[in-house]
């Protein structure tokens, strides 16, 4: 079988000829959008989740006329690889110069990864080219102390519809300390950038609020037994345990700290939120974890039920909050693609960048709007605990995470 690595699949938008039949664009009127996500490896699921997202919107635009009469091709790039077994930041930078190099993309949705963000955002600059992301929320991207080195050329390239771990990760220390009354709590990262970086939000915040923490340790990825690292944990009788990272060793700090842990507390951040924890680690060790996620609670929203049917029967599987906000990054593109065709200019990664960051667009979780750095005006971080329910899959992401509210904003 085919690496899903290797493949750069270009859609006139899944079968569009029956979507559209009869309705013809004018010549010429084309224009290609990157989607960047790691469809190979540990968040193999979740990142399929977020595609079929963004692809519900661009099939939507295409079978109405096309975002301002364009049609919308698609790109879309893998950047996880079975050498790294999840999401791998050299394999982001090649399919970001891949987007570059080819002047039919005018922008892109993605990464979902902050690893993969890093090392996209310096070479997407330099080709001026915007890109939406679902769901990474590493701070430094966006921070303009970092400009030098994630937008070289001055213009903000990197748009997310989520909030940053400079409010995830300390929101969901002021819950520990304010809903769950933790007064000691151990802290874990995988050594990513992302699990690194909303780790140290989170622990900040937490010793800030009076929370003591007892310690700080890394997961290897890789490794498979993590029984040393919790062994001592459980030593320290701390009553928390926060977790910052993704997947792929995610799944084995669920499944070995429900077994070394028992009775403590476990948290983390959207690397905690999606159906690969919930696959892979299973009942009953994921049962109370809570995690965040970096938007608000949209799958609940009345407004939001002809998606979740539409994508349910599109796909034939329930979607998450990040299918939501990848719908959603989708809608500003073709929104940023409409207003430049309207206005005459060309449609080219030049004005539609310049109309990305102009954004006031209707959505899902309510009107998108973008600071200077590209960062979502929204600041809202929403809470979930796991709580198995036998009448739907295991891996169902919409009725397994239950709601549990917005997370307290930093205090």
């Amino acid at each position: 079988m085919l690496s899903r690595r290797a493949l750069v699949v270009h859609l006139p938008v899944a079968a569009l000829a029956a979507s559209y039949a009869g309705r013809a664009f004018a010549a010429g009127k084309e224009v290609t959008v990157g989607i960047n996500l790691p469809l190979t490896g540990a968040d193999a699921h979740d990142a399929e989740l977020i595609k079929d997202g963004a692809m519900l919107a661009f099939d939507e635009a295409n079978a109405n006329g096309g975002a301002g009469g364009y049609k919308i091709n698609v790109m879309v790039l893998d950047d996880g690889t079975a050498t790294a077994g999840q999401y791998d930041p050299a394999q982001a930078a090649t399919n970001a110069r891949k987007m570059v190099s080819d002047k039919s993309v005018v922008a892109a949705i993605g990464p979902q990864m902050s690893g993969s963000g890093k090392a996209m955002a310096p070479i997407l600059s330099q080709g001026n080219l915007a890109t939406v992301t679902p769901s990474s929320t590493n701070p430094d991207i966006t921070d303009p102390k970092f400009a030098a080195q994630f937008k070289p050329a001055g213009k903000a390239i990197y748009f997310r519809t989520v909030t940053t771990d400079a409010f995830q990760g300390p929101n969901m220390a002021n819950y520990f300390v304010e809903t769950l009354k933790v007064k000691t709590v151990y802290v874990l990262d995988d050594s990513g950038a992302y699990g690194v970086g909303i780790a140290n939000t989170f622990q900040a915040q937490a010793e800030k609020r009076g929370i003591k923490v007892l310690g700080r340790d890394q997961l290897n990825p890789k490794e498979t037994d993590y029984s040393t690292v919790l062994t001592k944990i459980k030593s320290l009788g701390p009553q928390a345990v926060y977790y910052g990272g993704v997947a792929q060793a995610g799944v084995k700090f669920v499944k070995q700290s429900f077994d070394i842990l028992p009775g403590v507390i476990r948290g983390g951040g959207d690397g905690c939120y999606g159906a690969e924890i919930l696959k892979g680690a299973g009942f009953p060790a994921a049962e109370g974890l809570y995690a965040t996620i970096a938007a608000p609670n949209i799958l609940d929203n009345p407004d939001a039920k002809p998606f979740v049917e539409k994508f349910a029967k599109k796909y034939n599987q329930q979607p998450e909050n990040y299918s939501i906000t990848a719908y959603d990054g989708a809608l500003v593109i073709i929104d940023a693609i409409k207003r430049v065709a309207a206005s005459g200019k060309e449609v080219n990664r030049d004005s539609v960048r310049d109309a990305i960051q102009a954004s006031k667009v209707k959505t899902l979780q309510g009107e998108v709007s973008f600071d200077d750095n590209g960062d979502i005006t929204s600041r809202e971080v929403s809470v979930f605990q796991i709580h198995h329910d036998d009448k739907f899959p295991a891996d169902d992401v919409l009725h397994q995470y239950k709601y549990m509210g917005v997370a307290p904003a930093n205090a």
